[in-house]
């Protein structure tokens, strides 16, 4: 028998579980900067479940997968994936990028673990894509082929914010001018949501007082701030345009959803928000994307889930 656990690592935190014939167990989370490397994180797993022996795991990391080396973008750890496998004495590991993992949860999902925002229906089999916000932001298509699902990797997070509206260009501005360039998860992530917050304080001429996404978020949320609710439906309208645009890119009739940490904080502000406005905002391309849906996932599991589901289709356990 093959003990397998599976491992979603971000810039902040790495959780871990293992797997079962019902999908994943025993999740626990651990703050990645308590650890000087993965391997030390994962062996503190091992040790907070003495009964299983593990010789197979998924990990899935917020960064490229590119070769044998792994370096995180938004942390520390670099680790090279055979040394890691003989570190931890498995017989077979796969480290794939967080997004990967996050797509191939997509396909088993049910409807209770989804938010569907706006109208539209999915099409069975149809290509898929998603994103999430979170430390940084992943971005990740999946398709169908003969031997299953495939996802299309990339680093979608990384491309240039395109402005649509005249708050848009405010945001714009103000990164070109802290940063030099303006790429979409500096709008798209805990990070982006500070830099909404403090391009519009500066557009203002107040005070950015505050120091974490999670006070703007919930000073938005009970309507405390003008600036913060400015600044979380903006956060939402940009979503909206991003998803947009990637249904746009693959035709995505299988639908498009987000994921990540951060928008699950408010699902019912971004229901009523503009998304699926400007998702739909396509000009003589509206025809395009109207009918195809959009999803906030609200499983908090998904990224385990899928690992767990690639770690199933590439192995006879």
């Amino acid at each position: 028998m093959s003990w397998q656990f599976v491992a979603d690592v971000g810039g902040t935190n790495i959780r871990l579980a293992r797997v079962t014939e019902n999908g994943v167990t025993d999740i626990k989370k651990y703050i990645c900067k308590d650890f000087a490397s993965i391997d030390l994180a994962i062996l503190q797993y091992f040790q907070d479940c003495p009964q299983q022996k593990f010789t197979q795991g998924c990990i899935a990391i917020a960064c490229p997968v590119l070769g044998d080396q792994v370096a995180m973008t938004n942390h520390s750890w670099v680790f090279s994936q055979q040394a890691l496998k003989q570190q931890l004495k498995l017989h077979e590991l796969f480290v794939i990028n967080d997004f990967t993992a996050v797509a191939h949860s997509l396909p088993v999902l049910s409807e209770e673990q989804v938010i569907q925002i706006g109208e539209g229906t999915a099409k069975a089999g149809g290509n898929i894509a998603v994103f999430g916000p979170g430390t940084g932001l992943g971005v990740e298509h999946i398709t169908t082929t003969s031997s299953g699902w495939k996802t299309l990797d990339g680093e979608g997070g990384h491309i240039d914010f395109a402005p649509v509206d005249e708050t848009d260009i405010i945001i714009w501005r103000y990164l070109q001018n802290h940063y030099g360039r303006a790429s979409a998860e500096e709008v798209m992530s805990g990070r982006g949501i500070m830099n909404i917050y403090r391009a519009l304080a500066e557009h203002r001429g107040v005070a950015a007082t505050l120091t974490e996404p999670a006070q703007v978020t919930s000073q938005a949320l009970d309507g405390s701030c003008d600036i913060c609710e400015v600044t979380l439906t903006q956060f939402c309208r940009i979503m909206g345009s991003f998803a947009g645009n990637l249904a746009l890119n693959m035709a995505t009739s299988g639908g498009v959803f987000v994921g990540g940490g951060i928008a699950n904080r408010f699902a019912d502000f971004l229901k009523r928000s503009d998304f699926r406005a400007r998702f739909e905002a396509k000009g003589q391309m509206k025809h395009y994307v109207k009918d195809i849906p959009t999803y906030l996932i609200a499983e908090p599991d998904h990224g385990l889930l899928g690992a767990s589901a690639y770690l199933q289709q590439h192995t006879a356990s």
